[in-house]
């Protein structure tokens, strides 16, 4: 047997304490992209590139495990936007990241290699930690938020997200968690989730911690009781945890969705008010250089229809180009506005008159700090807040797991196994899986 496999097994039979005394092997699978490739797509526009071309299972080094830092035995991951961003070289290669991290340290030039091992979550054991961590130990089971920070300077000891070395990892560092083994800094883990698989565990971590930041955080959006909130693709990946939030939270989701089977899973969440783009055919864009303000107004009737009036206290962006003007006519005057991504474009256009004459604010949200998100953590821990997972594939699956959120042909978290040879497997405590059954399994083969 491997030595990868004596620490598979040794988890599997429940054994994890013994990893402290198993060798750690010299290399493991991981899931990269290759500097060489990275012009590859040239020429094709964006949905027309393929992440089954550029994704590569490839057997890499264990890197060097240096202070403060943990390597971790990785039993299941999952696909975030960025991962799709890093295997079609958009909008730039993360080689350049990977460079420009390299010159910081001795030991961060460690990442800067010919491949990037991606992926920014995971489920796993802890199987050896550097030289200066004491709140972790070999065998203990953990996730890992993707926050990698210096904390040297003074910016980010308020807000670590403010740190001028913040990244994110798996995209912007090297050694992510689509892999059999990960590094990441030792205050990236947290506890898992014991009512959970490993690959239900693992799928949450960016997605969750990102909405926890974003609508309710003082951070973010600092959503209260009674807020209208206005959710962009309300069950995909991220607006599923985003619609979660607002219904624990005491507030009233208004969910856009673009199918009824969509809609269907908004509605099992426990949302009442739903908006089927597809259905009602809004086009916010009359060309590629023009938007239509009678549909603003006619998106913005449409949820004060629903809603008995009321314009939105809150809207969480994420979709960008495609949809920013609408969100940003449709958000109430003085209310907030809170986008973290951009996944239709970067290129944002909004008519200011909306904003600046109705007081309305538009909030940068990017990621979580570690104490958001050791909270969004717990709140999945208690069965408060669920994971969305839908689907799972295999390590040597994930171009495919990556092409189905490109073309957003997925609902909720698209999961990935790496040492958990199948699914079901890591739950420690059933009767609280029990009890959260129904909403564990809300987007299960949808």
């Amino acid at each position: 047997m491997t030595q990868l496999g004596e620490i598979q097994q040794a988890i599997l039979n429940g054994e994890s304490a013994a990893l402290g005394s198993l060798p750690v092997p010299e290399s493991y699978r991981g899931v990269t992209v290759h500097a060489s490739e990275v012009d590859m797509f040239e020429g094709l526009e964006s949905r027309d590139k393929d992440p089954r071309k550029s994704l590569h299972v490839d057997e890499v080094a264990v890197p060097e495990l240096g202070p403060g830092e943990a390597l971790v035995a990785v039993m299941a991951s999952a696909i975030n936007y960025n991962t799709v961003w890093t295997s079609i070289f958009e909008p730039i290669p993360t080689f350049k990241f990977l460079k420009k991290y390299g010159k910081l340290s001795p030991l961060a030039k460690r990442h800067d290699l010919p491949y990037h091992v991606v992926g920014s979550d995971l489920s796993g054991v802890v199987l050896r930690t550097g030289v200066g961590v004491h709140n972790w130990k070999p065998g203990d089971e953990v996730v890992a938020h993707c926050l990698n920070v210096e904390l040297e300077g003074p910016d980010g000891h308020n807000d670590t997200m403010l740190d001028t070395e913040q990244r994110i990892w798996g995209f912007e560092t090297n050694f992510g968690g689509l892999a059999e083994i990960a590094l990441v800094k030792a205050n990236q883990l947290m506890p898992k989730p014991d009512h959970l698989t490993w690959e239900e565990a693992a799928s949450p971590g960016l997605v969750n911690s990102t909405a926890y930041r974003q609508l309710v955080s003082r951070n973010g959006a600092d959503m209260k009781q009674g807020d209208v909130v206005l959710i962009w693709g309300a069950s995909g990946g991220l607006g599923s945890y985003a619609t979660q939030y607002a219904l624990n939270g005491g507030a009233i989701p208004v969910c856009v969705v673009s199918s009824p089977e969509k809609a269907a899973i908004c509605r099992k969440l426990g949302a009442e008010l739903i908006i089927d783009r597809s259905a009602e055919d809004y086009k916010f864009w009359k060309n590629g250089t023009e938007q239509d303000p009678k549909e603003w107004q006619r998106f913005g009737a449409k949820i004060r229809e629903l809603t008995g009036g009321d314009d939105p206290d809150i809207v969480f962006e994420h979709p960008g180009r495609e949809t920013f003007g609408a969100s940003v006519y449709a958000a109430r005057k003085g209310g907030t506005i809170v986008t973290c991504a951009s996944t239709s474009g970067y290129l944002h256009q909004y008519d200011n008159r909306y904003l600046w004459m109705n007081l309305k604010r538009i909030i940068g949200s990017h990621f979580a700090n570690y104490r958001e998100s050791w909270e969004a953590n717990r709140l999945i821990a208690k069965g408060l807040i669920h994971p969305t997972l839908s689907k799972t594939y295999s390590l040597e699956e994930t171009g495919q797991a990556a092409l189905d959120v490109h073309r957003n042909a997925h609902q909720g978290k698209v999961g990935v196994l790496a040492l958990a040879p199948q699914e079901g497997l890591g739950v420690r405590d059933e009767e609280k899986r029990a009890k959260h059954i129904d909403g564990i399994n809300a987007f299960r083969g949808a």
